[in-house]
């Protein structure tokens, strides 16, 4: 779904000084017309270019790894080395880092979630593509669900019911009284703001990317008339694009390694107590 404005101005119809205002992005470049629905236990589902993104990223990591490790070989292929790069970029840098030794059976978790989501947010600045998922908030709020369960389970696991409420609640070297105040407030961070925070952290910075690039992008466009004005703003906009462009695949990645570093710090809280 896209304004009328920013339709008039793709298709050439729109400049500075045409009698058109500059047809400003909203909510409508995150929202789109499904390519088809489907009903299923009284459930509407819409497939749209968003939910396909999603799915082609998840096939590309899965035909990915298959490719990369279905067959290993003494003397790893291209597609082997770079398994093993990311391998053991996940496993030295995050899981082992953070959770320990313990933190290798993870690692493939880990590694699928970073490699996830590193492509869907990559998603944003392929041609073609050019929408990261994640700035969809029910996507960000799925995956951070997820390791929600997880982390809940394998504390109620490993530490027991009692042991792992009361561990996060009542943290050591604190006189008793502060407890009445943080107790609740522990209980609360641990229990519903880490997740929600892990998913806003995401959708905000992949939300305001993709905001940023359309605005420069259209504004590129809109200002591109046969004036001084004119050209030397959408050349400056044009050239803010382009450095946007650059900024926001170091972003993509760092919002993808955040996630999937604050996922293993989780974890490493569920097993062992945090304080």
């Amino acid at each position: 779904m896209i304004s009328a404005a920013a339709v008039a101005l793709s298709e050439g119809g729109c400049h500075l000084g045409s009698g058109c205002g500059f047809p400003a992005p909203n909510a409508g470049i995150f929202q789109f017309d499904p390519y088809a629905s489907f009903t299923l236990f009284g459930i509407t589902f819409d497939i749209t270019k968003s939910s396909l993104l999603v799915i082609l990223g998840a096939a590309l990591v899965i035909v990915f790894f298959l490719v990369a490790f279905g067959r290993p070989r003494l003397v790893p292929r291209p597609v082997q080395n770079v398994g093993e790069m990311g391998y053991l970029f996940i496993r030295d840098q995050i899981a082992r880092d953070v959770i320990g030794k313990e933190g290798d059976k993870f690692v493939p978790f880990l590694g699928s979630l970073f490699f996830f989501v590193w492509i869907m947010n990559i998603f944003g600045i392929i041609p073609l593509a050019q929408f990261p998922p994640m700035s969809r908030f029910a996507f960000p709020v799925t995956l951070a669900v997820m390791v929600w369960v997880l982390y809940m389970y394998l504390g109620l696991k490993h530490q027991g019911p009692i042991k792992f409420f009361t561990n996060m609640m009542f943290p050591p070297g604190i006189p008793k009284a502060i407890y009445v105040i943080l107790a609740p407030i522990e209980l609360i961070s641990n229990v519903l703001v880490r997740p929600f925070t892990l998913a806003v952290r995401l959708f905000a910075n992949m939300f305001a990317g993709h905001l940023l690039l359309t605005v420069f992008t259209l504004g590129a466009w809109y200002l591109l008339s046969p004036s001084l004005m004119g050209a030397i703003g959408s050349a400056t906009s044009f050239l803010v694009t382009v450095i946007l462009t650059a900024f926001e695949l170091l972003i993509q990645a760092l919002q993808a390694f955040i996630f999937t570093l604050l996922t293993a710090v989780y974890i490493s809280g569920s097993l062992h107590a945090e304080h």
